[in-house]
């Protein structure tokens, strides 16, 4: 039987991928175990579907002053030797790495074994994590034709790994969800794992504007939904939702968005019209930013600045998506990247041979 190790921690959107993967993984026959932190969302993410999940010592490489940044090395290094251990226990065929500061230790054992290591690179623009590890792989899969451009002869554009759940979504169970009683075209914002203030904030203020045309699905975000609009008719806000999402994305005819690599190449499999509004320079490396680009270049995405939404602009965007909705959803069915758990794993599996 061949064997995978698979790594990725720290957030949510470096482990989905790594988890939608896996029905196909072990279709394929693959002996699958799990490498990322002691505590991280990966661990509990894991052990929920049953992979074997193994914890190391991992730190945080910072590009400002922190005090953390004299006790962060030591840990790092520690990862590695434990890595190293782990890999010579669990003796993998391959190494699949989603990202995070975890992946760097497991990375760079699995190379010293002479492992194949494949890496997926979401955004544009490489993270701190992934500009360590890009060398040390042995094949790269990315979103974007810009990225491939930079590891010519690694790389293969391929998407993001996408939840198969999320295309089984029910509209009649999302309208019942959401408490709507007609069947007005329905727009659902989603501003980020946190919510973001700039995004509601817009959304409220032309709120009965929108709601005059559509209904409006407004998920917010923690501890951010607006008192002053519950109970709307045609207005559903929420902090958060789980295993209702897919049924929302089934019934959205559009979506508003952060510029997130893994919710943006959802929306691209899912073929949803969709207004990007990337985080600011202010709040990122601008890796948001050079993702939405690059997606209203392909002409999947209409793109909003932060800094210049407001209502105008945010019903200037929805009237573009009205009027070139058909536009829109033609870029989208021309993507190439819409069987990307089959690319990747055929990939991985070129490796073993």
């Amino acid at each position: 039987m061949k064997k995978i190790v698979l790594t990725g921690g720290g957030t949510a959107g470096h482990v989905t991928p790594n988890i939608a993967i896996i029905p196909t993984l072990k279709e394929m026959g693959y002996d699958i175990s799990y490498i990322g932190t002691y505590n991280g969302i990966e661990k509990k993410l894991i052990e929920e579907i049953g992979i074997p999940y193994y914890g190391i010592s991992s730190g945080k490489l910072r590009r400002y002053f922190d005090l953390k940044n004299f006790t962060d090395p030591f840990r790092i290094l520690k990862g590695y030797f434990q890595a190293k251990k782990l890999i010579k226990k669990l003796k993998p065929d391959v190494v699949f790495s989603k990202g995070g500061f975890v992946t760097v230790p497991v990375v760079f054992a699995a190379s010293k074994k002479k492992i194949p290591v494949v890496i997926h690179e979401s955004d544009m623009s490489p993270g701190l994590a992934n500009k360590l590890a890009l060398p040390k792989a042995t094949k790269i899969c990315c979103n974007f034709p810009e990225t491939k451009k930079l590891f010519e002869g690694k790389a293969t554009v391929t998407g993001t790994p996408i939840r198969q759940e999320l295309f089984n979504g029910d509209k009649e169970k999302a309208k019942k969800f959401c408490g709507f009683e007609d069947d007005k075209p329905t727009i659902l914002i989603v501003g980020g794992s946190t919510g973001s203030v700039a995004v509601n904030n817009a959304i409220w203020s032309v709120l009965d504007e929108l709601l005059s045309t559509y209904n409006v699905i407004h998920i917010c975000g923690k501890d951010k939904m607006n008192t002053k609009y519950a109970g709307k008719k045609g207005y559903a806000q929420f902090e958060y939702v789980k295993s209702e999402l897919p049924d929302l994305f089934a019934l959205a005819d559009i979506v508003i968005s952060r510029a997130g690599a893994n919710a943006i190449c959802e929306l691209l499999a899912l073929k949803k019209p969709n207004i990007l509004i990337p985080l600011s320079l202010k709040a990122s490396r601008g890796d948001q930013i050079l993702n939405a680009e690059s997606f209203q270049k392909s002409g999947y995405s209409y793109v909003i600045d932060e800094e210049k939404l407001d209502d105008k602009t945010l019903l200037k965007a929805l009237e573009d998506i009205e009027q070139h909705k058909e536009a829109y959803l033609e870029a989208m069915e021309q993507s190439k990247v819409s069987d990307s758990i089959t690319t990747i794993t055929t990939i991985i599996d070129s490796l073993t041979k």
